[in-house]
Order: structure tokens, then sequence, then C-alpha cells
């Protein structure tokens, strides 16, 4: 008998999660066992830095059922918004372990799913091209997906190339204005006339909006989900007139 590999789509900024739920347990901890201290007439009652310490761990926590449970049901929120025919060219930008593009070759049957990144460790544990093609293997996609090495700031793909880009948690790390613009120019540079573009983030979502627009594509947020996404992550569709 063989042993089906399963997928592991990885733990999302995993040092970001290690250390609030670190700090936050330290400072429940010394809020409970440190004894109220006097100095002069000021008295300085540990017990209600309780509170902070249990924003920390609170945080850490959903951050982490979000990693385990709750991106599932993001990304088929995010595929849910495009009408499949089972034949388009996807793009996934920061693929990652591939839920996203994996997620999409499923819905398709004589397109393929292609899927870059560079792969930085502190986005998501395993994070790496091994880690992604044990998860195409595991999920039985191999035929419906490539994989590169690129960066969405300065893709080689020639000009409406693809029906969909998809791409999540990716552009905010992209650290100043200029380069987020070029990537979201990219995207909108690549996706073919009629084309959807499928963006999640938890910040500068209303920057990249404000650039499509710029470019004449018309667009569309779709707000946070609390139930499904921590930090919450809000949803821009685009459309390539």
């Amino acid at each position: 008998m063989t042993t089906k590999i399963k997928p592991n789509y990885g733990i999302d900024a995993p040092g970001v999660i290690r250390n609030l739920l670190l700090i936050g347990a330290v400072v429940i901890l010394l809020s409970l066992l440190i004894p109220p201290i006097r100095i002069g007439s000021v008295l300085i009652l540990p017990i209600y830095f309780i509170y902070p310490g249990a924003y920390f761990f609170l945080t850490g926590l959903l951050m982490l059922l979000y990693s385990l449970w709750g991106k599932y049901f993001h990304r088929d929120r995010m595929l849910n918004l495009i009408r499949w025919n089972g034949d388009e060219k996807v793009l996934d930008v920061g693929t990652g372990k591939g839920l996203l593009m994996i997620g999409a070759a499923k819905r398709l049957t004589t397109g393929v799913a292609t899927g870059i990144d560079i792969w930085n460790a502190r986005d998501l544990t395993d994070n790496s091209g091994k880690g992604l093609m044990r998860n195409v293997s595991a999920e039985g996609v191999e035929a419906r997906v490539a994989i590169k090495t690129a960066n969405v700031m300065h893709m080689d793909f020639p000009d409406a190339s693809f029906d969909v880009v998809v791409s999540n948690l990716c552009l905010h790390n992209i650290y100043n204005k200029q380069g987020r613009e070029t990537a979201c120019s990219e995207i909108a540079r690549v996706l073919k006339p009629g084309g959807v573009a499928i963006i999640a983030d938890f910040r500068h979502v209303k920057q990249y909006k404000q650039h499509f627009d710029a470019l004449g594509l018309a667009t569309k947020l779709s707000y946070a989900s609390w139930f499904a996404s921590y930090p919450p992550l809000t949803i821009l569709k685009v459309t390539k007139k």
C-alpha cells in the first residue's frame, strides 16, 4: 500500500504569529503573578496589563486559525467571483505553496494555471518551489499548472497573456507606493481584454483600486469577511474593458 501525500499549505507569517502568541502569553502571565506596585502616591496594578496581553494572544490565535482553516474559505470566495469556462489561462501572483493556483487548476479542463513567486521564507512556512511542487503532486494537477520564479514588478510575459489573474496577501510586501503601482500596472498589462483580476490584501487595497481606475479598468471592492480571514482581507475585482 502507498500512503497518499496530503497537501500542506503552511502557516502564513509564522514569525508574526509566534511573536504575538509568545508576547501575549508572557504579558498575561506577568500580569497575574506580579503584585500591585506603589511608587509614592501612585499605585500600579499589573493585573490590568492582562487586557493588552489578551489582545496580542487573541490576534495571534486568529491569524493561526486563518492559516489552518479560514484561508480555504477565503480562497473559494475569491475564485467564486470568476465565471469559469475551464479553458482559461490563469496567473497566480505570489503563489507561495499554491493554494490559489491549485484551486484554480481544479476548475480548469484545457486551461493552465501559472504560479509565480520569489518564495520569501518569512511569508509562509516551507515557502519554496519544492513545497509547491509537493502540493501540486498531492492534488494531482501537474498537467494543468506551470511554475516560474518571477517578480510581479518585472514579469516577462507578453501583453494580454492571461484571462484571469489572482493574488492573495502578496502586493503589500512591496514596501513603496511606486513599486505597488508598478505591480498593478504589470497585472493590467498581462491581462487580456475582458479578463478579470482578483486581488486580496489587508492594506493598500484602495491604492490598488485607484491605480487600476486610472489605467481605465473597472474595479469593485468586496469588503472583508471577519469569519474567514484575519487580518480581515478586502477583495478587489478588476475587469479589463
